[in-house]
């Protein structure tokens, strides 16, 4: 088993971003629109939501979005991304280069120096071609590609694939990429989930480290690990089967089929899960978590992060030991562990441990230990 090191790292962060106030404002304009129509079916009213309300529940106060246009209408609520012809870039791949560009570059590397591309992430544009073939074609690398998809956990779940297959000899240098553009598949007029993605794009390298080299600055992977349990408290049913499923087959039902979750019970289960498989897996380490220097969590919930941590380490943790950065980015599914092990990782010393872990959907966990070297 050969050494291996994380070289370079990439994060693409859409410029459009959306507050609190302009989301509510928008959601409850949609909802003044409906509620009359309800009344007279005798339907419920729906709730309005608040600014208040979405920083008690998530800790969330705005989220970038791949485009802006179409989200705030409330004839429309969904962005607005034209098709492109078969022989253009897809919009996905295109997300997913620019931030594999600037892992490239932060690795030292071109495209032709990767082996593999592995694109995982937990919405994909199409099944086929592998949108990770096409990142391969257009970074100019050779080897081979394919998709994979964990949810919030597939940046983590990639990682630890990529891990094995270098530490193991089968490749020698492995792009990971997360292109995380989930606000096509929001469902913004679900008051439990409208605000809580935003969009982001991240990328790993993963390569060998040669015998005597040194990469000071750079991260070795440790170990990985990755867990899963089957659970439907986070789930979409949006697939090519709804078209089977319909009557009318020219125009597939969305409302019911995107995003929905049973946001107590996932708060509770993800809590008691993380927090047992972190203990676990650091002890398997040989690591205490006072031993980890920082920590690098899924970028879902303030407050479900402080709690994981508060049981893990038997105290609160603050910005300098577990950095949150899902207060003006929101819940980029994969893509937010990365991006604050990206943001949060230049003051560590040699030596140092770091852990970068995911949960979400599945449920799903993933993990490394990371080593700074």
């Amino acid at each position: 088993m050969v050494r291996v090191i994380i070289s370079g790292m990439g994060v693409e962060i859409p410029e459009a971003s959306i507050g609190n106030d302009e989301l509510v404002e928008s959601f409850n304009a949609w909802v003044d629109a409906e509620n009359p129509g309800r009344a007279a079916r005798g339907e419920p009213p729906l709730a309005k939501s608040a600014s208040d309300f979405i920083v008690h529940a998530s800790g969330i106060r705005r989220r970038h979005v791949h485009t802006l246009d179409g989200i705030l209408d409330p004839a429309r609520m969904t962005p607005r991304i034209a098709p492109r012809p078969d022989e253009a870039l897809s919009v996905m791949a295109e997300f997913g280069v620019a931030a594999a560009q600037r892992a490239l570059a932060d690795a030292g590397v071109t495209g032709a120096d990767i082996d593999m591309v592995i694109l995982s992430c937990s919405h994909h544009q199409r099944p086929y071609p592998a949108v990770a073939i096409e990142i391969q074609n257009a970074i100019g690398a050779e080897g081979a590609a394919f998709d994979m998809n964990l949810g919030c956990s597939s940046a983590a779940a990639a990682l630890h694939v990529a891990f094995n297959m270098v530490r193991s000899g089968a490749q020698r240098r492995v792009l990971v990429v997360t292109p995380e553009l989930i606000t096509g598949h929001l469902n913004f007029r679900d008051r439990q989930t409208h605000f809580i993605f935003g969009d982001a794009s991240v990328a790993l390298v993963v390569e060998r480290l040669e015998d005597g080299a040194a990469r000071p600055g750079r991260f070795e992977v440790m170990d990985t690990r990755s867990w899963t349990q089957f659970s439907n408290n986070i789930r979409t049913n949006f697939g090519y089967l709804l078209r089977a499923g319909q009557d009318d087959t020219s125009v597939i039902r969305m409302e019911g089929n995107m995003i929905t979750q049973v946001g107590n019970k996932v708060f509770k289960e993800v809590i008691q899960a993380a927090t047992r498989f972190i203990s676990e897996f650091l002890g398997d380490n040989g690591l205490t978590t006072e031993d980890v220097r920082r920590y690098w969590l899924h970028q879902a919930n303030a407050r479900m992060n402080a709690m994981i941590m508060k049981l893990v380490l038997g105290y609160e943790a603050d910005q300098d030991k577990a950095p949150l950065v899902l207060d003006r980015l929101g819940n980029t599914a994969g893509a937010g562990a990365v991006i604050a092990l990206k943001e949060n990782h230049a003051d560590l010393k040699p030596g140092d441990h770091g852990l970068l872990c995911a949960f979400g959907a599945g449920y799903s966990i993933g993990a490394a230990v990371l080593r700074m070297m």
